[in-house]
C-alpha cells in the first residue's frame, strides 16, 4: 500500500474521545523516535488508537483515531483555557501555515476535528515528513512546537492500529 493511500485511510479513520473521558487502560503497542502509538479503551466503552510525540516539557502533539474522523490534539500543562474555541496555525517545518479554523480550547488542549478530503491528507503527509510542528494564534503569537522525529513510522502503525479496531 502506497503511502499516499495510507494517508487517505487516516483521513477516515481518526477520532478523539470526548474531552474528559478518562482512560480505563491503555497500552503502548510501537515506539520510535519521539513517537510512541497506543491502544486506549476509554471508561464510555469506545477505544481508540493515538499517535504521540513522547510528553516532554509538559507538552504533547497527538493525533486520535478510531475509524470516524481525525482529530488532533495539542497539549501544555501552561495553558488553561477554560472551554471556547479559537482559530490557530500550525506550520510544519518552514511550509506554510495550515490555519486550523473554530478549533476547541479545553482546559490545557487545543483539539481540532480534520475535515477530511485532500487538504487534510496533504497536512498529514506533510505531518508524516516533516521534523517540527509549530502552532500560533491566529494573530501570529507562537504558542508551542513539537518534534516529528519518527511520525511517519508512527502514522503508519496507527493505521494498522485502526484496522484492528
Amino acid at each position: 500500500m502506497s503511502f499516499r493511500v495510507s494517508a487517505v485511510a487516516i483521513i477516515a479513520a481518526f477520532f478523539i474521545a470526548a474531552a474528559g473521558a478518562a482512560f480505563s487502560q491503555s497500552r503502548v503497542i510501537f515506539q520510535y523516535k519521539n513517537w510512541e502509538v497506543r491502544v486506549a479503551a476509554f471508561d464510555d466503552g469506545t477505544i481508540s488508537c493515538v499517535a504521540q510525540v513522547q510528553p516532554a516539557n509538559g507538552t504533547t502533539f497527538a493525533i486520535w483515531a478510531d475509524g470516524r474522523t481525525v482529530k488532533l490534539q495539542f497539549y501544555s500543562d501552561v495553558w488553561s483555557f477554560g472551554s471556547s474555541s479559537a482559530d490557530v496555525v500550525a506550520r510544519i517545518d518552514r511550509r506554510a501555515g495550515w490555519n486550523l479554523s473554530n478549533a476547541d480550547l479545553y482546559k490545557n488542549s487545543v483539539i481540532f476535528t480534520m475535515p477530511g478530503g485532500e487538504q487534510s491528507t496533504r497536512f498529514l503527509l506533510e505531518v508524516a515528513n516533516g521534523n517540527t510542528i509549530y502552532l500560533s494564534q491566529s494573530s501570529g503569537n507562537p504558542m508551542g512546537y513539537w518534534t516529528l522525529a519518527g511520525s511517519k513510522a508512527s502514522m503508519r502503525k496507527l493505521i494498522e492500529c485502526v484496522n484492528y479496531l
